[in-house]
């Protein structure tokens, strides 16, 4: 038995079991054989695993005679070392922003985060998000959301009902952008119906279907420059 692997912290340990299922390569490994070399018992190696494949790491497994786990070819595990306050910012701007695009993946993506955090980490994260509360609209409903998100994913043309100043239309709309302002999020996109790039404010799309048409060439450059105070989500400041 390695006695040094079963005293480090259970972080470390992903990433030494992740290194050890990628040198092992289509070989793999059984479940008894990791937790002697870890000094752990088969229940947490088998938990460990689900924690790595819960976090995206390309874990397979293997039943029966000759079986066991490995990690496909080229697989491997992003180092996770987040401190307790990191892990409560993340949470708090996945609850804060609960309408906005994306949101549900957002949070089970920093849900998969918190799963590989070492035990004490994970408990101080979560005794400092009890200090931190959020107050936000309702989102829109799952169905219209999920419409929305894949038209953008995939750029398909959106077929929405939506509802402005005591009116109701439908209308085909490419989408070009999510963008969020003045505390509202919008679908900023080309609008069939008035041919013309329109703004669409989330809260008022009553319904939403992706239709199989491909968007056409409209270009982000056409909503034209975003405010000074704007940026991508990606942008850092």
């Amino acid at each position: 038995m390695n006695w040094y692997y079963g005293h480090v912290k259970r972080i470390e340990r992903l990433h030494a079991l992740v290194e050890m299922l990628r040198r092992r390569g289509s070989r793999g490994c059984t479940a008894e054989h990791l937790a002697d070399e870890f000094g752990v018992s088969i229940r947490t190696i088998k938990r460990d695993l689900d924690a790595l494949e819960n976090s995206g790491a390309p874990i397979w497994s293997r039943p029966g005679p000759g079986g066991g786990y490995g990690l496909a070819s080229e697989g491997s595990l992003p180092p996770v070392t987040l401190n307790p306050a990191q892990a409560v910012s993340l949470l708090a701007a996945v609850s804060a922003a609960r309408d906005a695009p994306y949101a549900d993946l957002a949070s089970a993506a920093v849900h998969k985060i918190l799963d590989v955090l070492d035990p004490r980490t994970r408990e101080q994260a979560k005794q400092l998000a009890n200090r931190v509360w959020v107050n936000t609209p309702s989102p829109p409903s799952r169905a219209i959301r999920s419409a929305l998100e894949q038209g953008m994913t995939d750029q398909k043309v959106i077929r929405i009902r939506y509802v402005s100043n005591d009116s109701t239309t439908t209308r085909d709309v490419e989408p070009i952008l999510f963008g969020s302002t003045n505390g509202h999020w919008y679908l900023i996109g080309w609008c069939r119906l008035r041919n013309a790039m329109r703004w669409f404010r989330l809260d008022r799309i009553h319904q939403a279907t992706v239709t199989a048409e491909h968007c056409s060439n409209h270009t982000i450059e056409e909503v034209g420059p975003p405010p000074p105070t704007a940026q991508p989500v990606h942008g850092r400041g």
